[in-house]
């Protein structure tokens, strides 16, 4: 067996060639009759990562997850987990256990009934099984919630009890489908955080399917972004937000402004493209592989972009437009600009002081500029 890779201090064995996946997926493709779930996905993941799958409703992240617990039968392709092809090993004989959206509990058992469920199951004595819940329930803050019922819980704790009763078993692999999808914002984002120290204090790999971008950056060592059955990008969350591959991936993590447009200059070190729907011309500070007159795309994340009511000097990197829409939403403000063309840009401005004498209003005319490094160039 490998030696377990320690990411949660700084090893990204991802980046180092020697190190060997956890999880190989090979050419695994699903179908239902016509309908292709899950379209050729090769990936490779490493012991102890916390991996999110992102994408949105019916893109194939739920039925991946499905196939390496064992629920789906792929139509092609392999799995394998720690060097063992899974093509033959039914769901209870593999080295995994699923923790799903709705937790289920059992609502007439008590806490550390429903965490003991797994190893009374397995023939574990009753005192064995007794000392590893208690230092399971302790592990997840639950101690004293020992003898309530599900129903005696918030939706936080119930949350905390599934994780438990799926780790009590020590499986290698801990695949969560929308874990922290019921719980409200708040609950969420501290739950995260505690998620994050289980995940490490175990040393357990985790593979969390989910379709907030915001929860899979705040979790994971690295993201796969999935689109129509296929993973479009893979990488860590700085990668994924600050460098994205396409459109849909750039669009999708976060907030975005893209602008289209026309090459008009190529040089080695920099690239020029005139965009008619800004009536401006972009000026990026690095070589781009493209031709003369190629359509390409500029995408430049909001909290980018500076707002002024003096025109910027210089000829480039700039747009005029008027103030649409401001959404204030406490530690920022959030402006919507319409352009002459119609397009409309999304700026954010940090909110640091508690009153601001020169604050930006509704039909201000404004200009927006960038950085020639601020943004990242796309072709398609």
């Amino acid at each position: 067996m490998d030696t377990p890779q320690k990411i949660a201090n700084g090893a990204k064995p991802w980046i180092e060639q020697a190190e060997t996946p956890f999880i190989r997926i090979s050419n695994l493709t699903k179908k239902f009759g016509e309908f292709t779930a899950v379209d050729n996905i090769t990936l490779d993941i490493y012991r102890e990562e916390l991996f999110c799958l992102l994408g949105g409703s019916g893109c194939g992240k739920s039925t991946l997850l499905r196939m390496l617990a064992g629920f789906e039968n792929p139509t092609s392709g392999r799995v394998e987990i720690d060097g063992q092809d899974m093509a033959n090993v039914p769901a209870y004989a593999r080295p995994t256990n699923m923790m799903f959206q709705s937790y289920a509990l059992f609502p007439h058992m008590t806490v550390e009934k429903n965490v003991a469920y797994g190893l009374m199951r397995d023939g574990v004595s009753k005192s064995d099984a007794a000392d590893q819940v208690a230092d399971m329930l302790n592990l997840v803050q639950l101690s004293e919630f020992a003898k309530r019922k599900p129903e005696q819980l918030s939706g936080g704790q119930r949350q905390r009890v599934a994780l438990a009763r799926s780790l009590i078993k020590k499986p290698k692999l801990l695949l969560l489908d929308e874990p922290l999808g019921a719980l409200d914002k708040k609950l969420r984002e501290e739950t995260q955080f505690e998620l994050i120290n289980i995940q490490e204090s175990l040393g357990v790999t985790f593979i969390v399917v989910t379709h907030d971008q915001e929860e899979a950056m705040t979790l994971s060592t690295r993201i796969g972004v999935m689109d129509q059955g296929e993973i479009v990008q893979v990488g860590e969350p700085h990668e994924v937000y600050e460098f994205p591959q396409t459109r849909f991936v750039a669009d999708f993590i976060g907030s975005v402004n893209i602008f289209e447009g026309r090459v008009s200059a190529d040089a080695t070190d920099y690239v020029r493209i005139h965009s008619q729907e800004g009536d401006c011309d972009i000026h990026v500070s690095h070589g781009v592989s493209c031709t003369e007159n190629q359509k390409l795309w500029f995408a430049i994340r909001p909290e980018k972009l500076t707002i002024s009511r003096e025109k910027p000097r210089g000829k480039f990197n700039f747009v005029k437009g008027v103030i649409d829409e401001i959404a204030y939403q406490g530690n920022l403000s959030v402006y919507r600009i319409k352009l002459a063309s119609g397009k409309i840009v999304r700026v954010t401005k940090s909110n640091r002081a508690r009153h601001d004498g020169d604050a930006f209003s509704w039909d201000d005319n404004v200009y927006v500029s960038w950085d020639e490094a601020a943004g990242v160039v796309l072709a398609q």
